[in-house]
């Protein structure tokens, strides 16, 4: 039962993972640019109504079934990879905590901003423009942790162990 559970949650884990990273990137290195330039021609309309809402509703419900199914992969673990009470659990230690870092970002700071730019909550000019440069930090700042998470989520299964660790 634990093999099942264990394998349950890593392919859980590593499904939902691909599918938070990948929107974070194409966010970051699509969706920002284009978004820019369809505001600049008029043609905005339809990737704030129609894209935007959508891969922010993936994104978000993926950073939280990546967090969750990597709990449930640590288990009984699960505070002492936390805590780092033990030297091996350091790498997963980092990289949970990257991850906790990441998963706080989405829900307090891009989400509730990106409901004010998209027009979910009324917003002044102003508050769009702060909300605007809020997101955009916080989901830049979690496109630099996700290098560091994904190497320690990484170093973290023995491949790197020995050489670094």
């Amino acid at each position: 039962m634990d093999f099942i559970v264990h394998g349950l949650g890593r392919w859980l884990h590593i499904g939902a993972g691909v599918m938070w990273i990948g929107l974070l990137y194409y966010f970051n290195f699509v969706q920002m640019a284009a978004a820019k330039n369809a505001a600049a021609d008029g043609t905005a309309a339809g990737i704030n109504k129609h894209v935007a809402p959508r891969a922010l509703l993936f994104f978000r419900w993926a950073a939280v079934v990546t967090w969750l199914a990597g709990a449930m992969i640590l288990g009984p673990q699960f505070v002492d990879v936390f805590t780092f009470a033990q030297k091996p659990y350091f790498p997963i230690g980092v990289g949970a905590w990257l991850g906790t870092i990441m998963l706080f970002n989405v829900w307090v700071l891009i989400w509730p901003n990106q409901q004010k730019i998209l027009g979910f909550k009324p917003a002044t000019d102003e508050e769009k423009n702060k909300a605007r440069r809020v997101a955009m930090l916080a989901s830049r700042t979690n496109t630099m942790l996700s290098m560091p998470m994904l190497f320690f989520m990484v170093a973290s299964g023995g491949m790197f162990r020995t050489a670094f660790f």
